[in-house]
């Protein structure tokens, strides 16, 4: 059982109905308000604040950076104040000795709403590297929020910082005040998640037996597959998933064999054992990545609560508020967009800066990405404004894999990935992490992006998404087909290239959908575009135009092909159409015809043979001649439509509908000696000839 199966939707819903909402993660019915200003709160008071919320932390085995006091490795640049990626890096490696993290360090910033009871106490964590899937980068900064009401002294919000502003945060509404916070950090990226239950040292999404979640976040009512899951991000090797990490390298070789950092080897970063070269230099995703396992526990000195491996000190940020920037050299990643000629190869990267530089360090509530969350505490308190908006781009990751039901290398069926996978907007540089096989990108502008999805040993996909303030009454915009967007494992995949400068009309869509596993890619087409697609299955490639006129032609690209399967002329209209249906009903009729070879070729001449004059014969041949009736009529269909000739067209293509039935008989009648596979293809082109022959009837285009 997955974790999807684990829970009912409703379960999930009464996590999150202390809001009293039920709005879709990703958008809000409200319009957005604005926060009062906050004050900094200093000295006992601040401290106390901190002391009694200051969290536990738990990291990875093999976590190579804990968090540490970036002020050893400050120096002067143009009359400034800095950390120097190098220094910090270098240094904090350095002074790790047998194991023993360097200056564990937590920094507290206080604020308090204006004319409110309500306060954020906010835990900042500085490492001096970051190493992850979606990039690498000098410096890190994570942070806790805790938001709490002075008056009653009970934490109201939890808000644990993921990866980004772009993938929603772990989020807990009405903590249980005698619970102190624990913090699970993600391998390398230290990205954190919340564990206020029972199971300490793991995330778990969604509630189990009378256990509750870690998260009171809300989930994509509008994806019938995602219904129950809540979206933020966890920690993908907790729930099953893998997710293999890159090697950083700067200027064409591994940082680690840079000149300025001497003090550190390949053996100080992220395990050989969980790392890959490059996306592309797997031909199919990875199964043999290690589960995750505990490793150090942080606690604050003065907590006494059990016995942690490390202690922590708590120090003001404001000490560190001297530091102008954090700096060092660019760090970036490949990441292959496909195009029609060949995949574009484009370098992304984050950065990270100083905290109080930020407007959530002043203004905490900037960071919930939750909007149940931001309307719950509004309804509490006037110095928090209602949600905004929040345009969202999803998607649910899957994998194309044979299937067995259908003829070999001609048809396919999807499944759950087992490896996470990277998610990219063109107009952002900011690379996500997909959790759950879930793929969320916050904060979208309006209007047209392209959406890439990379992943170790998959081919990568690429669409035009189009992204609208109409959301809000939608749902977020869903990339892929109705949401669900399958990759491809590279061994597998083949490339589809479509070129609409040679059609005959302005073409807007583009889709590809295989006999069995169905519609599999569904975009919109303005320019050449390239899609990757299963060598083992059988497509229809439909194209339509700004008429709203449709197009279909018939792709069986060879797996063993090192050529793309190109349609440089796609046409639309009748005569599209009803070639179309002559090349589906003369590949099906050539299958059926090798089975009667076959028959033959095996036949041993006695009485239990299948050849001869035995009904068996007589069945196969049947359904062949039908089908090649159905190719003569659209073949003359086509020849019409082309000679602009609408009434014979139109004659000869309810001839194709006709024939199309006694097709249907004739299946029925050879049931039992065709194949298994081969009686499913059959069914499964006839249901898309009968859908297309509609089309082309109803087509005003010739």
């Amino acid at each position: 059982m997955t974790d999807r199966d684990a829970v009912s939707r409703r379960a999930v819903l009464q996590t999150v109905a202390g809001a009293g909402l039920a709005s879709v993660a990703g958008c809000s019915a409200f319009e957005g308000g604005s926060d009062d200003a906050a004050s900094t709160v200093e000295g006992e008071r601040a401290e106390e604040l901190a002391r009694r919320f200051a969290p536990t932390l738990y990291f990875d085995q093999a976590e190579p950076w804990f968090p540490t006091d970036p002020r050893p490795y400050t120096s002067e640049q143009d009359g400034e104040t800095v950390v120097d990626g190098f220094d910090a890096f270098d240094g904090y490696h350095e002074r790790m000795t047998e194991g023993e993290p360097p200056d564990p360090t937590a920094f507290y910033n206080v604020v308090e709403y204006e004319n409110s009871s309500l306060a954020v106490v906010q835990f900042w964590f500085y490492s001096a590297f970051d190493q992850f899937t979606t990039n690498f980068h000098w410096h890190d900064w994570e942070v806790l929020h805790v938001f709490v009401d002075t008056g009653t002294g009970d934490p109201q919000l939890y808000v644990a910082s993921s990866h980004s502003r772009k993938v929603p945060n772990n989020e807990f509404l009405d903590p249980d005040p005698e619970m102190v916070p624990r913090i699970l950090s993600e391998l390398g990226s230290h990205s954190s998640a919340l564990s206020v239950n029972d199971a300490r040292d793991r995330f778990t999404r969604l509630p189990e037996g009378d256990r509750f979640a870690d998260i009171t976040n809300s989930a994509v009512e509008t994806i019938e597959d995602l219904a129950e899951i809540p979206v933020a991000y966890g920690l993908p090797r907790d729930e099953g998933s893998r997710l293999p990490y890159l090697v950083p390298e700067y200027e064409g070789a591994p940082l680690y064999e840079h000149e300025r950092l001497p003090s550190v080897s390949r053996e100080d970063l992220i395990s050989e054992s969980l790392t890959i070269r490059s996306f592309d230099s797997l031909t199919q995703p990875p199964t043999d990545l290690p589960t995750r396992e505990t490793g150090l526990v942080f606690q604050h000195t003065d907590r006494g609560e059990a016995d942690p491996d490390i202690e922590y000190d708590l120090v003001p940020s404001s000490e560190l508020e001297h530091i102008a920037d954090f700096t060092g050299p660019q760090l970036s990643f490949e990441f292959a967009v496909p195009q029609f000629a060949e995949d574009a190869v484009s370098g992304h990267i984050t950065t990270t800066g100083a905290p109080w530089n930020q407007s959530r360090y002043e203004n905490p509530a900037a960071d919930i990405s939750e909007p149940n969350h931001r309307a719950a505490l509004a309804e509490r308190y006037d110095a928090i404004g209602a949600p905004a908006e929040i345009r969202t781009v999803v998607a649910s990751l899957s994998e194309a894999v044979s299937n067995d039901d259908a003829p070999e290398d001609e048809g396919l069926t999807t499944e759950d990935t087992a490896v996470e996978s990277v998610a990219l907007l063109e107009s952002d540089p900011e690379a996500v992490p997909t959790f759950s096989g879930l793929a969320v990108v916050q904060d979208v502008p309006e209007g047209d992006h392209r959406f890439t999805v990379n992943g170790a040993g998959v081919a990568p996909h690429s669409e035009t998404v189009s992204v609208h303030d109409s959301e809000s009454a939608d749902g977020p915009t869903r990339a892929g087909v109705d949401g669900e967007l399958p990759l491809v494992a590279r061994e597998n995949a083949t490339r589809l290239e479509v070129d609409p400068s040679g059609a005959d009309s302005d073409l807007t869509d583009l889709a590809v959908e295989d006999d069995f596993a169905g519609r599999l890619y569904d975009a919109p087409l303005s320019e050449p575009d390239a899609v990757y697609v299963h060598g083992g299955g059988a497509y229809t490639t439909e194209v339509r135009d700004s008429d709203d006129e449709i197009g279909a032609f018939r792709v069986n690209p060879d797996p063993e092909a090192e050529t793309a399967a190109t349609i440089d002329e796609p046409r639309t209209g009748k005569a599209s159409l009803a070639s179309f249906l002559a090349d589906i009903a003369e590949e099906t009729r050539q299958v059926v015809a090798d089975q009667v070879d076959d028959d033959d070729d095996d036949d041993d001449g006695t009485e239990n043979g299948n050849s001869g004059s035995g009904g068996s014969e007589n069945a196969i041949q049947g359904l062949e001649r039908a089908l090649a009736a159905v190719v003569e009529a659209a073949k003359r269909a086509t020849e019409r439509a082309e000679a602009g000739d609408r009434g014979n067209a139109d004659k000869q293509l309810q001839a194709v509908a006709d024939r199309l039935q006694r097709v249907a008989t004739r299946i029925e009648d050879a049931n039992d000696d065709l194949s298994d596979p081969l009686s499913n293809a059959a069914r499964k082109r006839l249901d898309q000839a009968e859908r297309r022959t509609e089309q082309a009837q109803a087509a005003d285009k010739l």
